[in-house]
């Protein structure tokens, strides 16, 4: 049964019921979820199977719906629109590790411009997509046929992508242009045939990275000229790793872990604990974002074919 939205109160570690003292000095509580509830069903039927989103200040919210190609948004009022499309690749077209189009991470610029990746299985569509205020989707920067373009931020003037397929993150000027491997390290890969680097995030001067076939999160410096830095490994043990967002506590993160419908808390240091489950509505959480007290969680029903949806919470105890 799913839990009272109105009473549910999900400490992400074994919570203290008050601040405790050690050493004459409070410690801050890990910040827990409350008034978790579903913002929106979607329609499986429909293509809705959001993969990933960004919160305008607004509170309208854009989604990328995965297989359908297409990005909607969803307003405050609750009215949800499509508002581009992007074009489909030739019938047959055999897309790596997914067999079909997949559109993926979204962003959105200060000037209000988003841009989404998209895995088209083609050299002629596979890469980073601009959507603008008005006008058509246009392709900003071309990837390989043979990768599946992810998860995307953007950080200090250029787009950061995780490479799904080939393990590694691509670097873009915001502008548009030629994509560079910006990071080929090691623990962005997966067995053959599985997803590597998935969701991504820019975070105190470093490029954080989730592994879906590790189970791990990743955190790689951006160098004072750019260059990335070794990669280390944050938290490992979390299970098939797809998207994340920054609590504001520290590095906290919440992270969903898709076909194990959860979402969990992983520390600045390393420990991890599950905050929501399917018993919350999860239904393959594939994308996490926080804006203030505000918790967004996309759910594609990729596996479990029922109930897509948009889950929402509210973020207690930061500091």
């Amino acid at each position: 049964m799913k839990r009272s939205s109105t009473t549910s109160l999900l400490t992400v570690t074994a919570l203290a019921a008050s601040l405790t003292l050690l050493g004459g000095q409070a410690l801050a509580a890990d910040p827990a979820l409350t008034d978790v509830h579903t913002i929106r069903h979607l329609d499986l039927a429909a293509g809705e199977q959001p993969e990933n989103l960004t919160v305008g200040r607004d509170g309208s919210v854009d989604l990328t719906m995965s297989f359908a190609r297409r990005v909607e948004r969803l307003t405050p009022d609750g009215h949800l629109t499509t508002s581009a499309t992007l074009p489909a690749p030739p019938e047959g077209t055999d897309v790596p590790l997914i067999g079909r189009a997949f559109v993926g991470g979204i962003v959105h610029a200060p000037d209000g411009t988003r841009y989404v990746t998209y895995a088209a299985g083609t050299d002629a569509l596979t890469g980073v997509w601009r959507l603008p205020r008005h006008g058509a989707p246009r392709r900003v920067a071309a990837l390989p046929a043979a990768a599946i373009p992810n998860g995307l931020a953007l950080y200090r003037g250029r787009l950061y992508v995780s490479d799904s397929a080939l393990g590694a993150v691509w670097r873009v000027p915001v502008g548009g242009g030629t994509a560079t491997v910006w990071s080929r390290a090691p623990e962005l890969g997966a067995a053959p045939g599985k997803f590597g680097a998935n969701g991504l995030k820019v975070h105190r001067g470093a490029v954080w990275v989730a592994n879906f076939d590790r189970g791990t999160l990743l955190r790689i410096p951006v160098g004072h000229d750019g260059t990335a830095g070794p990669a280390h490994v944050v938290a490992d043990g979390l299970g098939p790793a797809d998207d994340f967002d920054f609590t504001g506590h520290g590095d906290d993160t919440l992270v969903a872990t898709n076909p194990g419908n959860e979402v969990e808390l992983v520390r600045g240091d390393g420990s991890h604990s599950v905050v929501l489950t399917a018993a919350d509505g999860l239904s393959n959480p594939t994308a996490v974002a926080v804006r203030g007290d505000r918790v967004y969680v996309t759910n594609a029903a990729y596996f479990t074919g029922a109930d897509p949806n948009l889950l929402g919470a509210r973020l207690t105890g930061r500091p």
